[in-house]
């Protein structure tokens, strides 16, 4: 019998012997997956009829049925396509995402009104959260799947599947951090980034009225640069790309 955050990994056989004790464990907000000949076959997880209860558990996000659940990237397909939940793929566990709040959506309006203008006849797009996009890390066997605030793609000639989905890799990537995402974002997204092939990353602050900018060149760190509400920052990976942080933090 193994276990991991809540999960017991048993056999089928254990669960014919201790059916009574596994069903009280799963009763208790936890789930069994039963192997046979080795391979998972089954998950039995708790049953929520209760609409009172499906919001407490959502609220309570280390609890929650998916969050923080390691899984396949197939598994994790699986369960996402079937889902109306926003969530993130990151280094082989969900991630439920929240909804911002005004800050955070006042600064992404101001920085994609900038970069639609600047972008604006080019071959490069931007797009807005959500949207989903696969980070191909250098080393790794599965992508991670992330929902970047804002992402400026130059490869959507060739880099959509026939279902209309982007399948490339963005060369600019911006996330407005917030307390609850700040260590996600500033350590976790960054790696994730770096080893995909993204050209640059924008870490914009609206509490701290900062931001931090990335280039990567060869899946590392070129230059890595500080800045205040009252800097321009310019892009290493986009020349000619200016953009005065007072007019993205503005009412922020």
């Amino acid at each position: 019998m193994e276990s991991t955050k809540g999960t017991l990994i048993i056999t089928a056989t254990e669960l014919k012997k201790n059916l009574g004790k596994y069903l009280k464990y799963v009763m208790e907000n936890n789930e069994v997956v039963v192997t046979k000949n080795g391979r998972k076959e089954i998950r039995i997880t708790p049953y929520i009829d209760d609409f009172e209860q499906y919001l407490l558990l959502r609220e309570r996000a280390t609890d929650y049925l998916f969050n923080g659940k390691r899984v396949s990237y197939e598994e994790f397909m699986q369960i996402y396509n079937q889902s109306d939940l926003r969530m993130e793929y990151i280094n082989g566990e969900m991630v439920l995402l929240s909804s911002p709040d005004l800050a955070h959506q006042e600064t992404v309006g101001n920085l994609l009104v900038l970069l639609r203008e600047f972008f604006t006849g080019g071959p490069c797009k931007v797009y807005s959260a959500p949207l989903d996009v696969h980070f191909w890390k250098k080393g790794f066997k599965d992508p991670d799947v992330m929902q970047p605030d804002l992402i400026v793609a130059c490869d959507t000639g060739k880099a959509v599947d026939e279902k209309g989905r982007y399948m490339g890799t963005p060369a600019l990537v911006v996330e407005v951090v917030s307390e609850a995402t700040r260590s996600k974002d500033m350590v976790i997204k960054l790696n994730t980034y770096m080893l995909s092939g993204v050209k640059e990353y924008w870490v914009i602050d609206p509490r701290k009225k900062a931001a931090l900018v990335y280039t990567f060149i060869y899946e590392s760190i070129d230059k890595f640069e500080s800045l205040t509400v009252a800097d321009t920052l310019s892009s290493s990976a986009f020349p000619g790309l200016r953009v005065k942080l007072s007019a993205v933090l503005a009412g922020s």
